[in-house]
């Protein structure tokens, strides 16, 4: 059966599976309640369609806020009710009088935390401010990097642990750009956004360090669409926003918005 599964997944999904799988089984057939920690959209994607295919079991997830990226799941017996059950998230604020702190990214912030040992799956969304950052963080480990968590790339910062209530959200800035392509194929719209010519960018794709939709992705060729999600390690992340037609001498117009 497990076999079955892995068909529709990549197999460097299969050890994800094997735990959802496990999760989902404990609870239909164990009785077993679980709180993961976060799951990124591609194993929440996952989770979902494997819970759907039993139907003693059900699941929630939850992030903290409506528009989280990073979630943690609950899986419980189908009789359970699992709405009022703690998802086990309270944010973290880090501030800092040192006006460096306004030059501080994501990257920064999320290389502080995986230097106290923390692993990124206990970690949820990052919003940074021009003070400091709110990270939404599994209360296991709250206590600790409030405790630990005092410097930021060299900028010294103070932490609180505060309610979900008192969440500051940033919306993600976008650089857009528009440009044409011969196709919508990967490596072509990734060398207009990086800027890397398409006989180099092919190289980090087949080298399987390129996700699409938070899927690894691996051939050049594969087409995006609007909304398609699109990141290379070391490289960035962007969206395509819209696809917009095609030119008079045949070429499709595109308009991207790269992570800032």
């Amino acid at each position: 059966m497990r076999n079955d599964l892995y068909v529709h997944f990549h197999p460097d999904e299969r050890a994800f599976v094997d735990r959802a799988a496990e999760w989902i089984d404990h609870a239909a057939n164990r009785h077993e309640v679980r709180r993961t920690d976060f799951l990124d959209p591609r194993q929440s994607h996952i989770l979902t369609v494997l819970a759907n295919r039993e139907p003693d079991a059900l699941f929630r997830l939850d992030g903290g806020y409506q528009d989280a990226e990073r979630r943690r799941a609950i899986i419980a017996p189908a009789y359970r009710d699992i709405e009022d059950e703690p998802a086990g998230i309270v944010v973290l604020s880090v501030s800092s009088a040192d006006q460096s702190v306004a030059q501080l990214d994501h990257g920064d912030y999320l290389g502080a935390i995986l230097g106290l040992g923390i692993k990124r799956d206990r970690i949820g969304d990052i919003h940074v401010h021009s003070d400091g950052a709110h990270f939404l963080i599994a209360e296991e480990v709250a206590d600790y990097m409030n405790i630990n968590l005092r410097q930021v790339h060299r900028v010294h910062v103070l932490t609180d642990i505060l309610p979900i209530g008192q969440l500051r959200t940033v919306k993600p800035e976008l650089e857009e750009m528009s440009f044409t392509v011969a196709s919508l194929r990967l490596d072509g719209i990734c060398s207009d956004v990086y800027r890397i010519s398409r006989a180099k960018i092919v190289d980090p794709i087949r080298a399987g360090r390129c996700r699409v939709n938070w899927k690894a992705e691996e051939d050049p060729s594969t087409p995006l669409k609007e909304g398609d999600v699109v990141s290379i390690q070391g490289l960035g992340r962007f969206k395509v926003l819209t696809v917009e037609g095609v030119t008079k001498k045949g070429r499709i117009r595109v308009r991207a918005g790269k992570f800032i």
